[in-house]
């Protein structure tokens, strides 16, 4: 098989894009899910001249937490995977031999006799010994480095155009409307989710749809409760 067919066969591969997949699955159905819940916990404790104005604060302050904790959380990972390499360039500067030894019972491990293992490992120290202890030793591959930068602004767009669902049911005539349409516009937004999610993941499409509406109504489910409770008691 020539290499530009092996290229080609390796694009249909899905791990690359596991980068900014999980901040933008995750940044949709957070604003699908918290936008609905805020509104409905607030149309449920009967404040509706508040509704839209908690909508879009709501889509707002979570974009924004969205974007700023998803760049935090994979800059921490950047700083963990650099620690690693650093590392790696010391172990192979003061003790070769103990790193080449160490790559060979990696390679013993998955399946090479130790001759064969010892010779693999020895081709990969002469080409570039530190790219084959990152990969095989610590499983970092450039198709798969996590990037700040596009994972938080992957989930402030995601949870923005999720959070803005669930808002179009505010509009709604009445209050008992407005209630039901947020909810009936959050569950086709989670189904959207669920099946484009699969789809980009290359998985079945039923059981991780299920899950995300499952997951939604139950949070809405419960924030009304609340909204519900604390319009009894006249809070």
């Amino acid at each position: 098989m020539a290499l530009e067919d092996v290229y080609q066969r390796n694009l249909h591969h899905r791990t690359h894009r596991a980068g900014w997949l999980r901040a933008a699955v995750l940044g949709a159905n957070d604003g699908l899910v918290s936008t609905a819940s805020l509104m409905i916990g607030v149309a449920a404790a009967g404040k509706t001249d508040f509704l839209l104005t908690a909508g879009l604060a709501g889509i707002s302050a979570g974009a924004m937490s969205m974007a700023v904790g998803e760049y935090v959380s994979v800059r921490s990972q950047n700083d963990v995977e650099e620690s690693d390499r650093l590392l790696e360039i010391e172990h192979l500067a003061t003790d070769p031999e103990g790193e080449l030894v160490e790559l060979q019972h990696i390679y013993i491990e998955r399946g090479l006799s130790p001759q064969l293992a010892l010779t693999v490992a020895q081709e990969m120290h002469k080409k570039d010994p530190l790219a084959a202890h990152l990969r095989d030793e610590l499983g970092q591959h450039p198709h798969t480095k996590a990037r700040p930068v596009q994972a938080a602004i992957a989930s402030a767009l995601s949870f923005t155009a999720g959070g803005f669902i669930p808002f179009l049911g505010a509009f709604a005539p009445t209050l008992g409307a407005k209630a039901w349409s947020i909810v009936a516009f959050t569950v086709m937004g989670l189904v959207i989710t669920g099946i484009l999610s699969a789809r980009t993941a290359g998985s079945k499409v039923l059981v991780p749809t299920l899950r995300v509406i499952i997951g939604g109504c139950l949070g809405m489910l419960i924030t009304a409760g609340i909204g519900k409770i604390a319009h009894i008691s006249g809070i």
